[in-house]
């Protein structure tokens, strides 16, 4: 089976308005059942070629609000997938390239959609990642690189691309550790 292409552009900055136009319907559908929007992944990291996907996550206090943002998040199309094999993270997709949903209906990039409790150490991961590579532009850049490299090489196999990351980001996450770039949550 012939999977789609991994694609890798250059930075756009339409990406973080995407983002911040999505986080604007998804805070008001949620209505404070959550504690903050993020914005992980490449996308998210200024100058950083990507693949234009936005990885978003909702993280809340307690998995106990999880069944209730279930259900506000599937009234505007996204449905709940489960973890998809990594615990604390739940995963949803869209029903069509239109969700979330608005008046009038708006085609949105493709996104992943994440809900993490605040202690969960998926959610950890990607902001001590993502803070990390924002406040080294040089180690961003060897990591668009090194994408626009395992792009070509694996263009059919993302599988082989993302193994292919593997070793490029555990120093990362060794080097912020480090550093103690969480953020604030």
């Amino acid at each position: 089976m012939t999977q789609n292409p991994i694609i890798i552009e250059t930075y756009s900055s339409e990406w973080v308005r995407e983002f911040n136009r999505i986080r604007e319907i998804l805070t008001k559908t949620l209505m404070g059942d959550f504690l903050t929007i993020e914005h992980v992944g490449s996308t998210s990291i200024q100058g950083l070629s990507a693949k234009p996907i936005l990885d978003i996550t909702i993280v809340i206090d307690s998995r106990d609000l999880l069944p209730k943002i279930i259900t506000k998040l599937k009234s505007i199309g996204y449905i709940h997938c489960g973890d998809k094999g990594i615990p604390g993270r739940e995963a949803f997709e869209r029903l069509s390239s239109d969700v979330p949903y608005t008046n009038p209906p708006h085609v949105w990039i493709h996104q992943h959609l994440y809900v993490c409790d605040k202690e969960a150490e998926q959610l950890k991961q990607h902001l001590l990642f993502r803070n990390y590579l924002r406040k080294h532009p040089d180690e961003a850049l060897l990591y668009g690189q090194l994408k626009l490299h395992l792009a070509g090489k694996y263009r059919h196999n993302r599988e082989a691309y993302t193994n292919a990351k593997t070793d490029f980001i555990l120093e990362i996450l060794r080097k912020a550790t480090k550093e103690k770039t969480y953020g604030n949550i």
